[in-house]
């Protein structure tokens, strides 16, 4: 089924935000996206506790604090999302690898919309792994915007 099939409250476009220039240009693309399609915007952000995961990790880190890394990714999102205007959209945080994480919220989805590069990653890679992994494994069409590509003023007419 086409994005055209659905109703407008049907529409869902999901977005992946870590604070990267890349995802914020992943934001914008998609609040650009959401409002010609008149589909509801799902801004998610991912976060991990470090030593969590993994054989060899180290122990977890007894002052990390699971809400401060809410509220940093929260905030994260917010820079870019207080400017989207008559866009719907639902801000999500969870716990977890982001591209498991953003597979799972691609379920049901018209677009699932990454940057071609996040936070992490080595600056050789032309595309980072949540994206490739996205691509690989998202359960609807995935958008990668590489940086440079939309207008600064997401709430502007231009």
């Amino acid at each position: 089924m086409n994005i055209s099939e659905h109703s407008e409250e049907s529409r869902r476009i999901v977005v992946g935000v870590d604070g990267s220039p890349a995802s914020y240009e992943a934001l914008r693309w998609a609040v650009q996206q959401a409002r010609l399609t008149g589909a509801k915007l799902e801004a998610w952000g991912a976060y991990d506790v470090p030593g969590a995961v993994g054989w060899s990790a180290p122990a977890v880190d007894a002052a990390f604090d699971a809400g401060q890394a809410r509220q940093a990714v929260s905030d994260e999102i917010r820079a870019v999302i207080d400017r989207t205007g008559d866009v719907q959209l639902e801000e999500h945080v969870a716990r977890g690898n982001p591209a498991s994480v953003l597979t799972e919220a691609s379920v049901g989805a018209d677009l699932l919309v990454v940057g071609s590069r996040g936070r992490g990653g080595f600056a050789s890679l032309l595309l980072g792994s949540v994206s490739q992994q996205c691509a690989v494994h998202a359960s609807c069409p995935v958008v990668i915007v590489r940086p440079g590509t939309t207008a600064e003023g997401v709430g502007s007419d231009t």
